[in-house]
């Protein structure tokens, strides 16, 4: 058996697709499971045991021709199953043109109507996304909630053993979203109330460097130390693994915290966990402001910029709240 598996949103996306793999590995040992992301997340299921191969479509340049060429890519293949975790028009192309005999994937998808299984995917019904995904595929499997699961290398394994000498937290202090970012002097004064408690590291992208100099600059906390853009997806996930405890904002750091297990705090600011995409980790706290406003959630996904102006989402979150995790 052939089956494809189709994600191509984001990082955290493509994290909490994997409970869908290891789920179809155990039910399908012989099975042949490909992925489909997009170009730049592919180095998260790197030497990942369950898959055969990763398909990359490269959605920044050429997005069209390279659709198309993808999509020859995947008829070629001949799938048996191919589902569609992605709920937006071009995965639905793919799926539609793909000549397989089970077409699965979200009643969202403006190409759903080809699907010959659709799955409801409704938000704020208190099912976590992980739940969501392993709906698809529940009627050949099961429907037991499955952890996300990513997986180090060796490699990955010894590169950051330098960094855990001693005990220490990683805190990813960015998102791509404004109104998911918890602000940068809130994450200095919670820097500053632990000072010489831990060594910290700070990770994310090369894109975030600049905020973590920032952050380093203006902290009277001297055990920081600015990773930012000199790990892989893998490395960073083994790290975190082993920290005492990993701070993340409501982004991609939190599910690669939950994909090893690893203790985390996630802070919520203009998104709530409600939405089902909360950390997974058996040690893991959610930080958000004790005050009720009618403002929050503003949406699902965050903006670059405070609708009301005032980002009273983060800006009353209390600090002490964060400190508090780390007993």
């Amino acid at each position: 058996m052939k089956i494809l598996v189709i994600q191509t949103a984001f990082i955290g996306d493509v994290i909490l697709a994997t409970p869908v793999i290891e789920k179809l590995h155990h039910y399908f040992l012989d099975a042949q499971i490909d992925f489909l992301l997009r170009k730049g997340n592919e180095s998260l299921l790197t030497g990942h045991p369950y898959l055969n191969k990763v398909l990359i479509w490269d959605k920044k340049t050429s997005k069209l021709s390279n659709l198309n060429q993808i999509i020859a890519d995947v008829k070629r293949e001949k799938y048996d199953k191919v589902i569609n975790l992605h709920r937006f028009g071009s995965s639905g192309l793919v799926t539609l043109f793909s000549g397989a005999s089970e077409k699965i994937g979200f009643h969202k998808n403006p190409f759903a109507f080809c699907y010959t299984k659709k799955v409801r995917h409704v938000i704020g019904n208190g099912k976590h996304e992980v739940e969501r995904n392993i709906e698809l595929i529940a009627d050949f499997t099961d429907n037991k909630k499955t952890m996300p699961r990513l997986y180090p290398s060796a490699k990955d394994i010894e590169q950051v053993k330098q960094y855990k000498a001693k005990p220490y937290i990683c805190v990813a202090p960015s998102s791509v979203w404004f109104t998911k970012q918890f602000p940068k002097h809130k994450w200095i004064e919670f820097l500053d109330a632990i000072n010489g408690r831990y060594k910290v590291y700070l990770v994310g992208a090369v894109g975030d460097k600049e905020l973590c100099n920032q952050i380093i600059a203006s902290s009277k906390n001297k055990e920081i130390e600015n990773l930012a853009g000199k790990l892989s997806f893998l490395q960073s996930a083994s790290l975190m693994q082993d920290a005492v405890m990993n701070y993340v904002n409501d982004s991609a750091p939190m599910h690669i915290a939950s994909a090893v297990n690893a203790p985390v705090t996630a802070v919520f600011c203009s998104t709530v966990p409600a939405f089902g995409f909360g950390p997974l980790s058996d040690k893991s706290f959610v930080v958000e402001t004790e005050e009720k406003l009618d403002c929050r959630p503003c949406g699902l996904h965050g903006y670059k910029a405070c609708p009301k102006g005032h980002f009273k989402c983060a800006e009353t979150i209390k600090i002490e709240k964060l400190s508090a995790t780390l007993v």
